[in-house]
C-alpha cells in the first residue's frame, strides 16, 4: 500500500474524510468533507507528521526549516520535523509565527529557528481553500530574511476552481508567489481510493465524479 492509500484510510478512520452532502463555505454542495479538527490525540498527530514527511521525501523538496503558520500549522510543522528525523534521519529546523509581535523578552514575531538569507523553507498547512494563508505568511517570511520558500505541503488538494476564475487555489498560489504546493493526496486520489476499494464510499462515487466534472481543474 502506498503512503497515499494509507493516508486515505487514516483520514476515514479518524473521521476526517466523510461522505454525504455538505454545503461548503463557498455555497457549493459537495459529496465529501474534510474536517481536520477531528485530529485530536497524540497518536493521530504522530501519524500525521509521518505522512507530511513521506510527502516531502516523495517529492524530494529541499528543506532546511519547516514553518508552521499560527495556529493550526504549529503542531503540524513540529510533528513533521520529528518524523523526518525518525523515519529519514534528516534533521531539519522548525519555527512558527506569533499572531502579534512580542514586545518583551527576546521579542520578535517568530519562535524557534530564526530565519537567515538563503534558508530553504517549507510551509506546513492542513488544507488550502483560498490561498489566504500564503498571502499572510509570505510577506512575514520574506521580511524576516531573504529565504527560499521551496514549497508548501498540505493534506488534501481539492483540485477545485476558485469562485472567481478558472484556477484552483493551489494553481493561483504558484502563479502569484512561485511557490509549488504539494499535497499528500488529491481529490483524484480519493476517487481512485473509492474505485479500488481502498476506502469505502462506492455509493458516493457517482456524486464525486459529477462534482469533479462540474468544479474541478486539471
Amino acid at each position: 500500500m502506498t503512503y497515499k492509500e494509507s493516508f486515505l484510510q487514516f483520514m476515514v478512520n479518524c473521521g476526517v474524510l466523510t461522505f454525504g452532502s455538505f454545503t461548503l463555505k463557498s455555497g457549493r454542495v459537495a459529496p465529501y468533507f474534510i474536517n481536520a479538527g477531528n485530529y485530536h490525540n497524540g497518536r493521530q498527530l504522530m501519524e500525521l507528521g509521518r505522512y507530511y514527511a513521506a510527502c516531502i521525501e516523495a517529492h524530494q523538496i529541499p528543506v532546511d526549516t519547516l514553518f508552521g503558520p499560527a495556529y493550526k500549522g504549529i503542531p503540524l510543522a513540529a510533528a513533521a520535523a520529528v518524523a523526518l528525523a525518525e523515519r529519514y534521519q534528516k534533521t531539519v529546523n522548525f519555527c512558527f509565527d506569533r499572531k502579534e509581535v512580542k514586545d518583551h523578552g527576546e521579542g520578535g514575531i517568530f519562535v524557534g529557528k530564526q530565519l537567515t538569507d538563503g534558508e530553504k523553507v517549507v510551509i506546513i498547512e492542513d488544507v488550502m481553500t483560498s490561498g489566504k494563508a500564503m498571502a499572510e505568511v509570505y510577506p512575514k517570511l520574506k521580511d524576516a530574511a531573504n529565504v527560499d520558500i521551496t514549497g508548501m505541503v498540505i493534506t488534501v488538494d481539492r483540485m477545485e476552481r476558485a469562485l472567481e476564475g478558472e484556477k484552483s487555489a493551489v494553481q493561483t498560489v504558484y502563479e502569484k508567489y512561485g511557490v509549488p504546493v504539494y499535497s499528500i493526496v488529491t481529490m483524484e486520489d480519493i476517487i481512485q481510493g473509492i474505485e479500488t476499494g481502498v476506502i469505502p464510499g462506492k455509493e458516493h462515487l457517482e456524486a464525486m465524479l459529477t462534482y469533479r466534472k462540474q468544479y474541478g481543474v486539471q
